[in-house]
């Protein structure tokens, strides 16, 4: 079972995956202040269990905490996303390399039932959002990467925080057609067994993801 597929556990794992979820998808908004006691009125929850999701969230980089600020949700910053895409440029390009060659059969079926599914959204011009885990299309090709260490990279460390960027800024518009085509030429590729092209595919995709959300950053005042 993925990492996003697991069922929370506790009253801790249910307050951190709807804080983490209202985060990324900017319910509650990049720069905010986090209040402990306005945090546990909304979710119902102790200022305890609000506590130990506001850390996990610092963990996975989606809060931060200032000097005589307290705790508050990352801002998106110029700055911030070049640095996070050349990251995940350079470890979503070894995913898509090491999927090519690790994949099996039936894994890239039903990446490419995934991507079918996906064209329904763009045919009908709906912004191309993708819930977190098994059906976006990244992170299945992290998963199918068949390397343990490079998967906990970016699932453990950057994946919503990329999220966050992709979601809040990238999802929509003209970009929506775009994305889509570009993610079709790496399945095939990968269906090929085409290492080297699928990397390079996946690392222009990223680039032009990173193009299209500066554009958006930069009309922000």
């Amino acid at each position: 079972m993925s990492p996003f597929q697991e069922a929370p556990v506790t009253s801790s794992d249910k307050t951190f995956i709807a804080l983490r979820a209202d985060v990324v998808e900017g319910v509650i908004k990049a720069g905010a202040k986090l209040s402990e006691a306005e945090l546990s009125t909304n979710y119902g929850v102790s200022r305890a269990v609000v506590r130990e999701a506001i850390n996990r969230l610092e963990n996975a980089s989606l809060v931060e905490r200032k000097a005589n600020v307290g705790a508050k949700v990352v801002t998106l910053t110029l700055d911030g996303l070049i640095q996070l895409y050349q990251v995940r440029e350079a470890l979503e390009g070894m995913a898509a390399r090491l999927a090519a060659q690790n994949m099996s059969d039936d894994e890239i079926e039903e990446l490419q039932s995934l991507l079918n599914n996906h064209a329904k959204q763009v045919k009908n011009g709906e912004s191309y959002y993708q819930e977190a885990g098994d059906v976006d299309f990244h992170y299945r090709i992290v998963l199918g990467s068949h390397n343990q260490q490079l998967i906990s990279m970016l699932t453990n460390n950057i994946y919503h925080l990329v999220r966050m960027y992709r979601v809040q800024l990238g999802m929509a518009g003209p970009r929506v057609t775009t994305a889509f085509a570009e993610h079709t030429n790496i399945v095939q590729a990968i269906s090929h067994r085409d290492a080297e092209l699928a990397e390079l595919l996946m690392r222009r995709h990223i680039l032009y993801s990173k193009n299209n959300i500066e554009a958006k950053l930069r009309t922000i005042p």
